[in-house]
């Protein structure tokens, strides 16, 4: 059990440091008390259903990326919906980047 409160405390840092929160921005984003996130954070206590939920909402991840690690259909949708304000040039710029991205991971050279 500890090493997949471990895991989930990793993603909780990763992602909050990601959108650059401290833990007390977080917590107050959040609604629960910045205590919760670093017992999350260090894997020392699993958190409560209701704060899972809020922490998910918070951090603008799903539930299954927080539990498991694997990317659901609502992650997905969050980013379309991000997505949805780009301009046009932006969104092609990223989609630029994206595939440099995926190119400078599979090793491929452009």
């Amino acid at each position: 059990m500890s090493d997949l409160l471990n895991q989930i405390g990793m993603r909780i840092w990763e992602r909050r440091k990601q959108m650059r929160f401290t833990q007390e921005e977080l917590a107050e984003k959040a609604g629960v008390t910045s205590q919760t996130i670093s017992n999350a954070e260090h894997g020392t206590k699993a958190l409560r259903p209701e704060n899972i939920v809020k922490i998910c909402t918070a951090l603008e991840i799903s539930t299954d990326y927080l539990l498991l690690g694997s990317i659901a259909d609502g992650d997905k949708d969050m980013l379309m919906e991000k997505l949805s304000r780009l301009s046009s040039e932006d969104y092609r710029l990223l989609e630029n980047i994206i595939d440099n991205f995926i190119a400078a991971v599979n090793g491929e050279h452009h």
